[in-house]
């Protein structure tokens, strides 16, 4: 609910006044810093993911029901379809429709499970302990001592500080929680499931959107920006997406939560 008010919560607060605007965002990221760390806690110390329950594609639950249920002489629920099943008028058995031979690669991986597909879902995550546990509960307080920071220096927006302690912070995370991987997990990043390897690679992406933050864009990316729009303007098409990017502009200039990732 934080997560998707953060921004209304941040809009409202500044028409009194970036002092209360940036009380606000503190206080945002505390209650959302704070929730985070209650999950590491109640995960038993497993890094969280984004987002906090993940869907499977298969259910193992519903794999082991069709399993426990067939006889052996009924056709697999899986396997059954009432369009395209052919049913044996003697015996009133169902016979599934074979794929089209141009498809049948396809056929074949729809059928096969990985293990990842089978595995309880505490065996999903590995449990953090020592440095990559450090490495977790930095990066989840990270966005709080960033914001401090941003509030400690608000009148200087080109100032390098704040950005440079987030940075260092997430990337330093980054690195802790990998070497903890590979000191840790049997075959080091190979041996992790894909879900962490899906997380790792979600919040290498997130670090893109430093680009777009504090002091970064105040002095490299708005300037870039600025131009890139510019010779934008008067072109078929392009003239519509330089006007997004300038409706977008005012958003990263002026709100904190429109490039926050966590």
């Amino acid at each position: 609910m934080v997560r998707y008010t953060e921004l209304l919560w941040e809009m409202i607060a500044r028409r009194r006044g970036e002092k209360v605007r940036w009380r606000v965002v503190v206080l945002i990221e505390i209650i959302k810093a704070t929730c985070r760390l209650l999950l590491l806690r109640l995960t038993n110390s497993r890094p969280l993911v984004s987002p906090p329950l993940p869907e499977r594609e298969v259910d193992p639950r519903s794999t082991e029901e069709e399993e426990s249920d067939w006889n052996g002489m009924q056709t697999p629920v899986s396997e059954r379809s009432a369009d395209l099943s052919w049913t044996m008028p003697r015996t009133g058995l169902s016979l599934p429709s074979l794929p089209d031979a141009n498809d049948i690669s396809n056929f074949l991986i729809s059928k096969v499970l990985t293990a990842d597909d089978i595995k309880p879902p505490k065996a999903l995550l590995h449990r953090v302990s020592g440095q990559g546990q450090v490495a977790e509960v930095l990066y989840i307080l990270r966005p709080v001592i960033y914001a401090l920071a941003l509030q400690r220096w608000r009148r200087d927006k080109r100032s390098w500080r704040p950005w440079l302690i987030g940075f260092a912070m997430e990337y330093g995370c980054r690195q802790l929680a990998k070497s903890d991987f590979r000191e840790r997990v049997a075959g080091g990043l190979r041996g992790l499931t894909g879900l962490e390897r899906e997380e790792l690679r979600k919040r290498g992406w997130a670090m893109g959107w430093w680009l777009m933050r504090g002091a970064f864009y105040e002095n490299i990316t708005k300037s870039w920006l600025k131009g890139l729009t510019s010779k934008m303007k008067g072109k078929p098409l392009l003239d519509l997406v330089g006007s997004v990017i300038e409706d977008y502009e005012y958003l990263w200039e002026n709100f904190y939560f429109s490039t926050a990732t966590l």
